[in-house]
């Protein structure tokens, strides 16, 4: 018989001096978080670690400063003006590697707060939407928090946990956070229809969320037997897969199966992937192995990018020394897609921001990181055209990224690239 409890005594496990996991995206505790800001006067220096969560961040606010701090394992909209002032911190870390820092202690955790699915006839609970670093989360925190919500999927994979598992039960009857897909404006729709142009038939692809990454998707409706093996998937998928396009067919490794790590979208999305077994939600350190996506025949990373300068170096985490988001799993599939049979790691970018500064700069701005190194990019692409950077010089480079620069700051960018190469 499952006891659930209020989310007060729930929260209550958690000590001083703690270290918190809280699970994220559409999977994000809410009714947790709060009981657990209720109790900010009693609590002190308690360290919460996550990765993109929905919603507001409560426990983030300047006020409770004393008694939260957050270390980021990926910087979302909610948590960036407090990483900016000092009042959060950020951890640089590939996403593949997330879970090795809780298994192998290198970040222990004391308490996992997590949202799950009502129990199975066998006492399982799904961990739904978002398998990816929550599952080593459970399987290593010292106390396992969960709120039971009905409205969670249930997904095949990894995320099935014995309600054994969880210290406390909380039940909540909560709609999961959506992030709905924005609209694709007339250059995201054209550099979509470029990168599509450079995917083959019976390609697997990994793809981030975002206009462009839809933009690449709603211009597959002509393709045929594509396979996704991607840290994460949103609605443009289940159209793919509603259409035929997707299939799995020609997969080297779980053939006819949509593997990922979390998903993010709406409702459709998250009705989708309920039993279904054609989507397995796996642990992220299997996921965005670099050994097992190399394995899949042409295999295809379609990634983005803040900037990237004329050698082809890649800042995609931060706005010069202010940070935006995260690592994430980017190397992680530039790398694999390099190294696999026929594969192609991509990079999708408008040439030029909303204030009209070009994304293609002569150098990288101060104090920006360097997410992907020169030496890992083969494909750009802008409204512009493609450039394909693989086995080309330093000058070569720079000629071919300044052909799909905006036409407006090209001269400034063949200066630039005189000054630097003499030639």
């Amino acid at each position: 018989m499952v006891r659930f409890v209020s989310a007060a005594e729930a929260v209550s496990l958690v000590k001083s001096g703690d270290r918190v996991f809280l699970h994220g995206m559409g999977a994000t505790p809410h009714d947790l978080i709060a009981a657990l800001v209720a109790r900010a006067p009693e609590l002190r220096e308690v360290e919460i670690v996550h990765l993109h969560t929905e919603g507001d961040a409560p426990y983030a606010a300047p006020e409770l400063l004393d008694s939260f701090f957050v270390n980021n394992l990926f910087i979302g909209g909610n948590l960036r003006g407090a990483v900016a002032e000092g009042r959060a911190d950020y951890i640089p870390v590939f996403l593949s590697e997330i879970p090795a820092l809780f298994r192998k202690g290198a970040l222990p955790l004391d308490v996992a707060i997590v949202t799950v699915s009502p129990p199975d006839t066998h006492g399982y609970c799904s961990m739904g939407v978002s398998v990816d670093t929550s599952l080593a989360a459970v399987e290593s925190a010292k106390t396992v928090i969960a709120q039971v919500n009905r409205h969670m999927p249930r997904t095949h994979g990894d995320g099935n946990v014995h309600v054994s598992r969880f210290a406390a039960l909380v039940e909540v009857d909560r709609p999961l956070g959506e992030a709905p897909p924005g609209p694709i404006s007339e250059v995201e729709a054209h550099i979509g229809r470029l990168v599509a142009g450079l995917i083959e038939d019976g390609a697997t692809l990994q793809m981030g969320i975002g206009a462009i990454p839809n933009a690449v998707l709603a211009a597959l409706g002509g393709h045929r037997d594509l396979g996704i093996h991607t840290e994460m998937f949103s609605d443009g998928v289940v159209e793919l897969v509603e259409k035929g396009v997707v299939t799995g067919n020609e997969k080297t490794m779980h053939r006819g199966r949509i593997v990922g790590g979390f998903v993010s979208g709406t409702k459709r999305l998250y009705d989708f992937v309920d039993d279904n077994p054609f989507v397995q939600l796996l642990d992220i350190a299997y996921v965005n192995d670099t050994a097992i996506i190399r394995r899949q025949n042409k295999m295809t990373a379609i990634n983005s990018a803040v900037e990237i300068d004329l050698s082809g170096q890649v800042c995609a985490d931060s706005i010069g020394t202010r940070l935006f988001s995260g690592v994430g799993g980017q190397m992680d599939f530039v790398r694999g897609a390099s190294l696999s049979p026929g594969g192609k790691p991509i990079f999708a970018l408008p040439s030029v921001t909303t204030k009209g500064e070009t994304r293609i700069v002569p150098l990288l701005k101060p104090g920006a990181g360097v997410v992907t190194t020169r030496a890992h990019v083969h494909y750009v692409v802008t409204e512009h055209g493609v450039a394909d950077l693989y086995g080309k010089n330093l000058r070569q480079r720079a000629t071919a990224l300044i052909a799909i620069a905006h036409p407006e700051h090209r001269e400034e960018l063949e200066r630039a690239a005189f000054e630097r190469y003499h030639r």
